[in-house]
């Protein structure tokens, strides 16, 4: 059965806003949105242009890392932090924030309905930011192109992706670890040799053999910006897939670049986020071990490491998300909207995977069949034959 475009619905799915940055045009009123392809505010009502820096020379010093230490005893500087009057969603555990004046709305990022709590939310403000480099209509063009790719997903998804729908813009936030680490082991180092052994045929053989000898030593690095995701409302196997990001252009944060777009809170938190960091930096460190250690084969028996002098970033990256209902359930497709690398789930379409494998059987079932007519020592097996000067074949 095939699938139509009215299969599917648009569904408003933008990230928890961090907060709302409203930039109004100085000819119209109207408000700026920053143009990726133009790295400038843009008003769309009346086309009046401001480059995104006009405030004057940026700080330059503004992407320096904050000391992890101090932010777990809740001793950094008063300037880098900032206080938000939000809720968390019950249903994605996003955070949203409210303006003073509103008490209860719809989550942007799931359409929940919540509440706003009384209260204010603390948190670290962010210090980088990687801006936009794609539109939307190129990120639309990136994913039709990857949705183009699944063999089996429904023709109406395809149709329906290709027919303009609205993508939503959004900063996810990341941290980002720098840590200095040295670490001492003991382990084995494998050497590979060969003896000549009979077999029970009494044939000789070659017999690999590995002869194993005692080492320690130690290993050092420094981890830089290692990058682990803040935020849980998307799923983390789709935000992964879209690295790698090149954090070598990191602007210091400015509101401008928001303008347009939405930012999502980090909701996890610092220890949190640190914890998986370990985890990257483990695996690297094992492998210098590994190295180390050289020859053949490596065993690594005891691994100590001391971490020091670790400090973070709270940074936004951008990725272009669309999200589609298909029979009442949600897909969703996001893209690096620097790279424009696509990740996202996607539905199958039933039709065409039984046509795949009824096909599949067809053709394995025509195979065995002329096989066993015409295979090498089959009854049907035709030989050459010759007769009035020509070639034919005969049973």
């Amino acid at each position: 059965m095939s699938q139509s475009p009215s299969d599917f619905d648009s569904e408003d799915t933008t990230a928890s806003p961090l907060e709302e940055h409203r930039f109004p045009c100085d000819n119209c009123g109207s408000d700026f949105r920053f143009d990726p392809a133009k790295s400038m505010l843009v008003c769309d009502h009346c086309g009046n242009t401001k480059p995104a820096d006009d405030s004057g020379p940026w700080d330059t010093q503004g992407l320096k890392e904050l000391d992890f230490q101090a932010a777990l005893r809740e001793q950094l500087p008063a300037q880098e932090m900032e206080e938000t009057r939000v809720t968390t969603c019950p249903n994605c555990a996003a955070q949203v924030e409210f303006q003073p004046d509103v008490h209860a709305a719809e989550c942007p990022f799931c359409a929940t309905p919540v509440v706003a709590d009384t209260g204010t939310h603390r948190h670290i403000k962010p210090k980088g930011v990687l801006p936009f480099t794609l539109t939307e209509d190129q990120a639309r063009d990136a994913m039709t192109r990857w949705l183009g790719r699944l063999w089996f997903a429904p023709n109406g998804l395809k149709e329906y992706a290709r027919k303009g729908r609205k993508m939503d813009g959004i900063y996810t936030p990341y941290w980002t670890y720098d840590a200095k680490t040295a670490s001492r082991y003991t382990g084995q180092r494998g050497t590979v040799y060969y003896v000549t052994v009979r077999g029970p045929d009494g044939k000789p053989r070659q017999e690999q053999r590995i002869r194993w000898t005692g080492v320690s030593g130690r290993v050092s690095r420094f981890f830089d910006d290692v990058l682990v995701l803040a935020a849980r409302s998307l799923p983390k196997r789709y935000t992964d897939g879209l690295a790698p990001w090149d954090l070598s252009k990191l602007e210091t944060y400015q509101p401008e670049y928001l303008a347009g777009f939405r930012a999502e809170g980090y909701t996890v938190d610092l220890e949190e986020g640190m914890t998986e960091a370990r985890q990257i930096m483990d695996a690297q460190i094992r492998a210098d071990v590994r190295r180390d250690i050289g020859g053949d084969r490596q065993r690594i028996i005891t691994l100590d490491t001391d971490v020091s002098d670790v400090t973070f970033k709270h940074v936004l990256l951008p990725i272009w998300l669309a999200a589609y209902k298909y029979r009442r359930k949600s897909y969703r497709f996001v893209v690096n909207a620097q790279t424009g690398k696509v990740q996202g789930e996607r539905p199958w379409s039933a039709w065409k995977i039984t046509f795949a494998v009824l096909t599949a059987l067809i053709l394995i079932a025509a195979g065995l069949y002329l096989y066993s007519v015409y295979g090498e020592g089959g009854s049907g097996s035709f030989v050459p034959s010759v007769s009035g000067g020509g070639v034919g074949f005969t049973k």
